[in-house]
């Protein structure tokens, strides 16, 4: 458990898989503070469009995995901490396992390569539960289609297919921390199975589900 009585509850998966949307409703069901990777600090909002934005020159996959765990380092000091410091709950779109995911597997670095720099990152921090949304790849797409890519949502899709078997490999490998829901469904549908999954691995926060 992390320090204080807060807890930190990570929603992962592929771009367009609806986590953002997941992310949203757990928070405001659990009142939490809602937040995300990477772009929620002063610095990272810098770091998020040297990152994504297609327009400026691409860092290398080093470079991308180390901007990365810089978001993070600044987002765990600023935000994450303090917030669970005060009692609170935190659910955050992205942490940790979305760098093991697009770099370790999408961009091919390796998780184990990575392990020791975003341990470094996240200064020990770990999700309570880390959530993934899973959808299968031409579903995602079709939801992505009507918006404008970002740098990663520009690459082919071997990278995606390595970045969702990446995901699942985590969660695989780790099943007491992960858990998956099928993000094939309706918006309420797929709510209903987070919202279980949480209460049925955290309990309740204070004031929920009492």
């Amino acid at each position: 458990m992390n320090p204080g009585a807060g807890r930190l509850i990570a929603l992962e998966g592929i771009d367009g898989c609806g986590k953002s949307t997941q992310a949203r409703i757990l928070s405001e069901a659990l009142g939490a503070l809602l937040t995300f990777e990477p772009g929620a600090t002063e610095l990272g909002a810098l770091l998020r469009t040297v990152l994504l934005d297609h327009g400026r020159p691409s860092p290398g996959p080093r470079s991308e995995a180390l901007l990365m765990a810089a978001d993070r380092a600044q987002h765990v000091d600023e935000v994450l901490v303090p917030t669970l410091a005060e009692g609170r709950w935190v659910v955050t779109d992205r942490y940790s396992g979305s760098t093991v995911a697009y770099q370790g597997w999408g961009r091919e670095l390796g998780a184990a390569t990575l392990a020791p720099v975003l341990d470094f990152a996240a200064g020990g921090l770990a999700a309570d539960l880390a959530v993934l949304v899973d959808v299968p790849l031409d579903l995602a797409r079709e939801r992505l289609a009507t918006l404008a890519p970002d740098r990663l949502e520009r690459l082919d899709e071997g990278f995606h297919d390595r970045v969702r078997r990446g995901f699942l490999a985590q969660a695989a490998e780790d099943p007491l921390r992960w858990g998956v829901v099928d993000g094939a469904g309706t918006v309420e549908e797929v709510a209903a199975q987070v919202s279980a999954l949480v209460h049925e691995r955290l309990g309740a926060a204070p004031g929920v589900w009492s």
